[in-house]
């Protein structure tokens, strides 16, 4: 038994952005039809794993990598605190209600109305979060992985590049697959 991270598949943020070049202001951004693909293409990779449980931040992207990978698999839950550093449009979340509108079967009830990183100044589009706040939003997260039980299950854990980084030290590709514990 053990936890898995995979990051999400590419997004049309992922296919848009250049680095140094302007935000494209993609919000929340969905999959690209390549991202679909390198989910299934994951999904063939972990039929030996034996998940028995997978949980996918509430960002859209990860959502539709967890669904295209663990559909009939393992039952998916919508956590947040791995979303992604909150740096550009594509990182900004949607209201719950958003969310349940677009993915019918899974529960959004438990997630905050805002659940993504907030700024008083209503005219921020994208609301920066500061580096600190980040890191202690994932130790969170991290503090919470020492609940789960991997003598009795197989946890996946759909997110993000810079979540995953920050706490196994390097940045995973679209959908690869890494032994967290």
């Amino acid at each position: 038994m053990a936890i898995y991270f995979i990051r999400h598949g590419q997004s049309e943020f992922n296919a848009a952005y250049q680095e140094g070049a302007a935000d494209p202001f993609i919000f929340d951004a969905p999959l690209t039809e390549l991202g679909f693909r390198q989910a299934a293409d994951a999904r063939t990779s972990i039929s030996d794993l034996e998940v028995t449980r997978v949980i996918t931040s509430p960002l859209t992207r990860a959502i539709q990598t967890a669904q295209t990978i663990f559909d009939g698999i393992a039952p998916i839950e919508v956590r947040h605190g791995h979303h992604e550093l909150l740096k550009y449009s594509g990182d900004v979340g949607r209201h719950p209600g958003e969310l349940r509108a677009d993915f019918p079967n899974l529960s959004f009830d438990h997630l905050p109305l805002r659940w993504w990183h907030a700024q008083d100044d209503a005219e921020v589009k994208v609301p920066v979060e500061p580096m600190p706040v980040f890191q202690k939003r994932v130790a969170g997260f991290v503090a919470d992985l020492e609940d789960i039980d991997i003598t009795s299950e197989t946890v996946a854990i759909v997110g993000h590049g810079n979540a995953f980084q920050e706490i196994i030290g390097f940045m995973l590709n679209n959908c690869q697959i890494h032994k967290y514990r």
